[in-house]
């Protein structure tokens, strides 16, 4: 009989096969990395990787949560805090906090929601989410250290967000270019 892995586990699971697929599509590409790689990197079965993902695509979303999940605990943070930074804070933490094959995965990504309506579906998603926390942040940011009023902050803060996310992703582009392979690191 095979043992019934708890939620936990299956989490723990998910996150392993998950950072797997973002090395091998750092290293590899989108498209020319398989599910073989995305084992083979994991140190899983094909068998266990289908049983918590249907395919490449899941997979992907997947991996743009975790890293999506990681800038909201940090932006969360930054909004809760009694002094959210402004602005050009905000981008300069966000911008010392891009990791190079996040970069490189996001940027694939991007190109592939250009063709592929399922990625597109996954980026535009993600991107929605990224800015509405933005927004929070500087929503905060301008209650409790500029002094507006909430309902004038959520509004003055739309095209602040628009403008941070929009630099950001430009920094992104940045590192995902001027960043070398993992495979021309060898």
């Amino acid at each position: 009989m095979v043992p019934r892995l708890t939620d936990a586990r299956k989490e723990l699971r998910r996150a392993q096969i998950a950072e797997a697929a973002v090395r091998c599509f750092g290293r590899n590409g989108l498209e020319r990395t398989s599910i073989a790689d995305i084992t083979a990197e994991s140190g899983l079965s094909a068998g266990s990787i289908y049983a918590h993902y249907r395919n490449k695509a899941d997979l992907i979303q997947a991996a743009a949560r975790e890293v999506l999940a990681k800038r909201a605990e940090v932006l969360g943070a930054y909004a809760a805090s009694d002094t959210p930074p402004g602005p050009d804070e905000l981008l300069a933490r966000l911008i010392a906090a891009i990791d190079p094959v996040e970069a490189r995965v996001g940027v694939q990504t991007w190109g592939e929601a250009t063709t592929d309506p399922v990625i597109r579906d996954i980026v535009v998603d993600m991107t929605d989410r990224m800015r509405a926390m933005l927004h929070d942040c500087l929503t905060a940011w301008l209650v409790k250290v500029e002094h507006h009023e909430a309902a004038g902050a959520r509004e003055h803060a739309a095209p602040i967000a628009h403008r941070v996310m929009s630099l950001y992703q430009a920094e992104l582009l940045y590192t995902a270019l001027r960043s070398p392979t993992e495979e021309t690191a060898r």
